[in-house]
């Protein structure tokens, strides 16, 4: 079973944008480090399924135009599937604006946790609940079938 596939259907592998304030690497910006280091792991193939990239700006991540502009080259930027942020902050910051502000679904899950834990908020409608589940189910389905670790 690939999840990818399972939610959203497609061969292609996930896009993912690693987010940070900026899109070059400062090293007084842990953000922009933390997404050098996940970058690096992917070209050693420590990272695998999914194209990475970052650290990217948010406008790099979802506007190509953004991008071009900036001189990024990149298969991921603008062109985005995951987002990858820095903190549960930022997470939660941008999480409501895509919901609130762009009328995103959304669904909420913490990783890294032995058993899949629901990340909800009370401000979260029925289907966004449902959705969190339903991901919880397949991530532990994936983790049973040793697709994931």
């Amino acid at each position: 079973m690939n999840l990818w596939r399972v939610l959203f259907g497609g061969e292609e592998m996930p896009k993912v944008a690693v987010l940070a304030a900026v899109e070059t690497v400062n090293p007084r910006m842990q953000a922009t480090l933390d997404a050098a280091a996940l970058c690096k792991m992917a070209d050693r193939g420590q990272i695998t399924g999914c194209v990475i990239d970052g650290p990217l700006a948010f406008d790099n991540a979802v506007s190509s135009e953004a991008a071009r502009e900036k001189g990024i080259v990149s298969s991921v930027a603008g062109n985005a599937d995951i987002l990858l942020v820095p903190d549960i902050e930022a997470g939660n910051m941008l999480a409501k604006q895509l919901s609130f502000l762009g009328g995103a679904e959304a669904a909420g899950i913490v990783l890294g946790a032995r058993v899949p834990v629901l990340l909800t908020s009370r401000a979260d409608s029925e289907r966004a609940r449902l959705l969190s589940c339903a991901i919880a189910a397949l991530m532990a389905q994936a983790r049973a079938s040793g697709e994931i670790l």
